[in-house]
């Protein structure tokens, strides 16, 4: 049972951020993504010391606040003082992050069980002990509660706005011109990615976050022509990448986290070599 609670967990993160990763990739914003994942973290530290507590309302508000900043610093910086955007992305989520970090050292690292390793690395094997029981059913763990709604939401988001979605990343120019308003779907997407990164801080860290945002799109891109099969493919490989992680990190008894992102990584590398459409020059983004 353990084991199942621990990859439903893994999966949990996995699905909403393969599913995110595919509009930050096909939109070119994965460095976004990942400055915004990193980024939110003096928000959480902020909004911990404040209240008192690691519940999710006051985090998801704190790391709602620090990642609407994050894309007004990197849009500021970019604009009004014309520095590169991946030198103003490059600044803006390792300032912010490194904040954070000096923050939990300083004013909540002695006394509670937020640190730099749960941060970074997350505890994922020990995230099924905080499990949800009614009665005598048990509903799972908390931290896949707290994601169901969030997965739920995105799903939603993705099948109504599905059109506007393809608009907003290959054509928005066009969209602007037909009034389809570009800029509220980029805000969408930066809010929910925003409270997926503080929802999983916890149960799986930074690493896993930025890794399932990225190479589950990264590597169904080598394999679809269409959005919407570019969602399956991502979905799909996240969760397959979840269940190898787990079994493989019980059984050479390793950290399951860093582990899922290895395993993502050496599926991108054998879908770049064996894509159809690289070798055939065929696009994908389309």
């Amino acid at each position: 049972m353990n084991d199942v609670l621990m990859i439903l967990t893994a999966c949990s993160v996995a699905i909403p951020a393969s599913l995110l990763g595919v509009l930050l990739v096909s939109k070119s914003l994965v460095m976004v993504g990942d400055a915004i994942s990193h980024a939110v973290l003096p928000g959480i530290v902020v909004a911990y010391l404040l209240s008192g507590t690691k519940d999710s309302v006051p985090m998801l508000f704190g790391a709602a606040v620090t990642g609407f900043l994050t894309t007004f610093l990197i849009d500021f910086l970019r604009k009004k003082w014309r520095i590169q955007e991946d030198a103003a992305i490059g600044f803006t989520f390792t300032f912010l992050f490194a904040i954070g970090v000096l923050m939990i050292a300083l004013f909540a690292g002695k006394n509670s069980d937020l640190d730099q390793e749960c941060v970074l690395y997350g505890d994922l094997e020990t995230s099924i002990l905080d499990q949800v029981i009614v009665g005598e059913y048990l509903y799972g763990t908390r931290a896949i509660l707290q994601l169901l709604p969030l997965t739920a939401i995105l799903l939603l988001v993705i099948t109504i706005g599905f059109k506007g979605w393809k608009v907003w990343a290959f054509n928005p120019q066009f969209g602007s011109f037909v009034g389809i308003p570009i800029q509220a779907f980029q805000l969408v997407l930066m809010l929910l990615l925003s409270i997926h990164a503080v929802l999983s801080f916890e149960s799986v860290g930074v690493i896993l976050v930025v890794g399932l945002l990225v190479l589950p799109a990264a590597t169904a891109l080598q394999f679809s022509k269409t959005l919407a099969k570019t969602f399956w493919y991502s979905a799909c490989i996240g969760i397959v990448s979840c269940v190898v992680g787990v079994f493989l990190g019980k059984w050479i008894n390793i950290s399951i986290s860093p582990l899922i992102v290895c395993i993502n990584g050496l599926i991108f590398l054998i879908s770049v070599l064996v894509s159809p459409y690289k070798k055939s020059g065929v696009s994908t983004r389309i």
